[in-house]
């Protein structure tokens, strides 16, 4: 069992950053492929960005590439998704999940077996 808790989700202006932190619990991290899902008001669960257990493999929505980085540092047990340039239309929940396959990290949330609890993120001025 992995217990994932988000942090680091608050207001920020147009154009900001912010970077936020998913903390597992559990000696298993390091084997798990890791996700960051959003979902805003009124939308559907999105994938936002997911890397693999050794870290070599990312991906990224179309509209987050280029704006946010998602990292891992296995020795914390802590997966990160640095957001740059945030616009509006990045408000919403963010979740972290982790996916105990061993396959490569996957966009769907049906992938993922553990999720923490979220974290708002609201981009406004």
């Amino acid at each position: 069992q992995v217990q994932l808790v988000e942090s680091g989700g608050r207001l920020v202006q147009p154009g900001g950053s912010l970077r936020l932190s998913c903390a597992a619990s559990g000696r298993t991290f390091s084997s798990y492929s890791m996700g960051w899902f959003r979902q805003a008001p009124g939308k559907e669960h999105e994938f936002v960005a997911a890397i693999s257990w050794t870290g070599a493999t990312t991906y990224y929505e179309a509209s987050v590439k280029g704006r946010f980085t998602i990292s891992r540092d296995n020795a914390k047990n802590t997966v990160y998704l640095q957001m740059n340039s945030l616009k509006p239309e990045d408000t919403a929940v963010y979740y972290c999940a982790a996916d105990r396959s061993r396959l490569p990290p996957g966009t769907s949330s049906s992938a993922y077996d553990y999720w923490g609890q979220g974290t708002q993120v609201t981009v406004s001025s």
